[in-house]
């Protein structure tokens, strides 16, 4: 009996081992996690830089490349899409802030897009005083002045064929970026755009300088958004109404909600800028002629 016992117990010791053994996180090939830092507010953020396959092999190739805010959010949808529909494509995630007040990150690491991508303040002062909302300006300084030289002066990519991704209020921080200065990128994509509020600031922008934007646009929001869509609607015809030749205006309502909208998007967006992408190769010969 005290051996039966004794048995019962190394079996189920084996099996606590097991559970209790540490496990090797897996990691998504050919990315890196670079820290950087916002040289003008001293914030720090991460990139989460996806090359494409045989990039070290090809010294002499230059890559479109994609940026996207909320880094986490989108990293492994985007990995994966590109490996299908843009294999030649840098990824670029820039993640939230990662020294944020700890007041802060007991609310989620997520929290710091409320200030870096919203383009106004809040009419609540207690909420704006705590948070600072509106600084969609400060985090496109950051883009253009950091994040893009370090990634155009590390990395062989194509200086006039950035694209950007982003959903929700990072969709809201694309249209901010194209009306502001839309030569920060030669393609948007603007998944759901919560638009709710801002589209009087949108049309203070578009009315500052009715320069050509020389910029092709992918805006999408899903089927049962209703009261996101109306927004959207009203920005969509604000750009129309620009009359400029130099837009290409791309857009698309998803099956579902906002939540089952994401996944689609990024899809049909990703399928969309493959159309628009001269081959590697031919992109390559062009610039030998």
């Amino acid at each position: 009996m005290k051996k039966c016992l004794i048995l019962v117990f190394l079996f189920w010791l084996s099996g606590a081992r097991v559970e209790a053994a540490e496990f090797a996180s897996y990691e998504i090939p050919r990315t890196e996690v670079i820290p950087i830092q916002d040289t003008h507010a001293g914030k720090q953020y991460e990139l989460y830089v996806k090359l494409p396959d045989k990039y070290h092999e090809k010294p002499d190739a230059h890559y479109p490349v994609i940026y996207y805010t909320d880094g986490v959010w989108h990293i492994e949808l985007l990995y994966a899409a590109t490996e299908f529909l843009m294999e030649d494509a840098i990824l670029v995630g820039i993640s939230w802030q990662q020294d944020m007040k700890e007041e802060f990150k007991k609310k989620g690491a997520h929290v710091s897009r409320f200030w870096d991508y919203s383009v106004r303040e809040s009419k609540d002062p207690e909420r704006q005083a705590k948070y600072q909302f509106g600084q969609a300006g400060n985090h496109l300084a950051f883009l253009r002045k950091d994040v893009i030289p370090y990634v155009e002066n590390r990395y062989r990519t194509q200086a006039d064929n950035r694209s950007y991704f982003g959903y929700s209020l990072g969709g809201v921080f694309g249209s901010y970026v194209l009306l502001a200065q839309p030569d920060t990128f030669k393609n948007y994509i603007l998944g759901s755009p919560s638009l709710k509020g801002d589209i009087p600031t949108m049309v203070k922008l578009s009315a500052s300088s009715l320069k050509p934007l020389n910029a092709n646009v992918f805006i999408s929001y899903g089927s049962l958004e209703n009261e996101l869509a109306e927004y959207v609607e009203e920005f969509i015809t604000l750009l129309k109404q620009r009359n400029d030749d130099s837009l290409m205006l791309e857009q698309v309502v998803i099956d579902g909600d906002h939540q089952r909208a994401s996944p689609p998007t990024a899809i049909r967006a990703l399928n969309w800028l493959h159309g628009l992408q001269t081959p590697l190769d031919a992109k390559q010969a062009e610039g030998e002629q």
